[in-house]
C-alpha cells in the first residue's frame, strides 16, 4: 500500500525548493527521494504557499471532535462526506493515521468513517444530514481506500468491500449514480463520486467488475453536450456548467479513459472557464475535480491552471487560515482548498497520474 511519511514530504519540499533556488542549501537536503514520486510540480509551493496550506490544516485540526466528526452549522455536522475530505487533506501534506503533525486527526478521521458503516455497506449517519447520502457514501469510500493499509483496525478491508459492492449495487441502468443507495436516477456528479471511490479501491487490489466501469464510461459519454461540457442528467438535456463539467471529465479518466475526442473537447470547455472569482455555488466542488482534470492531462493545461486557482485559493484565505462557504460549511471549504492547493505534492494515489 502506498505510504510516505511526513520526512518523506517534507524531504521532496526542500529538494524541489532547492532546485528553485529558494529553499535551503543542498547539504540541507535529503537525497533519499522516493523514485516514485514525481516532484515536477512542487515548483509551484513556495514557502509561504506551504506556510498558508499548514494554517488551513491546523484550522481544520482544531476544528474536530475528539469522535472525529466536525460540529459545523445548517445540518452538516457529522457528516461523512466533510470528514473524509479533511481527512484527505491531512493525508495530502504526509500525515498517515498514528504519525506526523496530523496523525492524530487522521486517526480521528478514519475511525469516525469506519464506526459510520452500517452493516449493508452504507456509509451514513443518520443523525448527519447532508445534500444526497450517496455523496458522502462515495467520499467515504474513497477516503477508506486511501488510509487503507495505513491504519491498524482489522476491520478496514471488510468494510471497504461491502462499500464498495453496495457502490456496485446501486448503478442505475443508465450507467450512473444518484443521491440514494438505490439504482433509480442518476447525475453526473453523483456519478463522479463513486467512480473515483471504485478507482481508489481497485488500486488497493479489490475487485470491481470491469461492466460496471464500461456502464459508467457509456453514462458519463453521454453527458457531454457539443460545447464539450456536461450536463447534469441525461433525462434534463441541461446545458454545461463548469462545475459538472470538471466532474464529468475526472469520471472519465478515473474510469480509464485518458485520451480521444470527448477528453479533448472536454479540456477545451474547461480552458474556457479559467479561476477567477467565487461566482459558482459550486466553486470548491468544481475546482477540486479541475485541479484533477488538468493534473492528469498534464504539461500547458496543468502549468496554466495550477498556479492560478493557487493564487485565486490564497487570496480568498481568510485571516484564521480557513475558506468560507455560505452553502455548505467552512471546514467544507477548507479540506477542499488545501486538498487542491497539495495537488502538486503527489502523495495520494487516487491522484497519480
Amino acid at each position: 500500500m502506498f505510504h510516505h511519511s511526513t520526512s518523506k514530504r517534507l524531504a521532496l519540499l526542500v529538494a524541489a525548493a532547492v532546485v528553485a533556488g529558494t529553499g535551503p542549501s543542498p547539504a540541507m537536503a535529503d537525497p533519499e527521494i522516493p523514485e516514485s514520486v514525481e516532484t515536477s510540480g512542487v515548483r509551484f509551493l513556495n514557502q509561504d504557499t506551504l506556510a498558508r496550506i499548514d494554517q488551513g490544516l491546523k484550522w481544520l485540526s482544531v476544528r474536530q471532535s475528539e469522535d472525529g466528526a466536525f460540529g459545523v452549522r445548517r445540518g452538516y455536522g457529522r457528516n461523512v462526506a466533510v470528514v473524509s475530505l479533511a481527512g484527505m487533506a491531512w493525508l495530502s501534506s504526509g500525515s498517515s493515521p498514528g504519525r506526523g503533525p496530523y496523525g492524530v486527526n487522521i486517526q480521528r478521521a478514519t475511525d469516525f468513517v469506519l464506526n459510520s458503516c452500517r452493516s449493508s455497506g452504507y456509509i451514513n449517519v443518520p443523525e448527519g444530514q447532508s445534500h444526497g447520502p450517496m455523496y458522502g457514501h462515495g467520499f467515504a469510500t474513497l477516503y477508506l481506500a486511501e488510509v487503507y493499509g495505513m491504519t491498524p483496525r482489522k476491520d478496514t478491508r471488510e468494510k471497504l468491500e461491502k462499500a464498495v459492492r453496495l457502490i456496485i449495487s446501486c448503478q442505475n441502468k443508465e450507467g450512473g449514480w444518484r443521491y440514494e443507495n438505490e439504482p433509480n436516477e442518476a447525475d453526473v456528479s453523483v456519478t463522479v463520486c463513486q467512480i473515483m471511490a471504485l478507482r481508489a479501491a481497485r488500486n488497493c487490489g479489490l475487485f470491481v467488475p470491469k461492466d460496471v466501469v464500461d456502464r459508467c464510461i457509456d453514462y458519463a459519454k453521454q453527458c457531454q453536450n457539443d460545447d464539450g461540457g456536461f450536463r447534469y442528467q441525461l433525462v434534463r438535456r441541461s446545458s454545461s456548467q463548469f462545475a459538472r463539467s470538471a466532474a464529468g471529465l475526472v469520471a472519465l479518466y478515473s474510469a480509464g479513459v485518458y485520451d480521444g475526442p470527448e477528453i479533448d473537447r472536454a479540456l477545451s470547455y474547461l480552458e474556457r472557464h479559467r479561476p477567477g472569482g467565487m461566482i459558482d455555488p459550486h466553486y470548491y466542488y468544481g475546482h477540486y475535480y479541475a485541479v484533477q482534470a488538468q493534473y492528469q492531462a498534464g504539461g500547458d493545461h496543468w502549468n496554466r491552471w495550477f498556479p492560478r486557482v493557487r493564487d485565486q485559493l490564497l487570496s480568498d484565505q481568510q485571516k484564521d487560515g480557513s475558506w468560507s462557504d455560505l452553502t455548505f460549511s467552512n471546514e467544507y471549504a477548507t479540506a477542499m482548498s488545501c486538498i487542491i492547493l497539495q495537488m502538486p505534492n503527489n502523495l495520494l494515489p487516487i491522484f497519480k497520474r
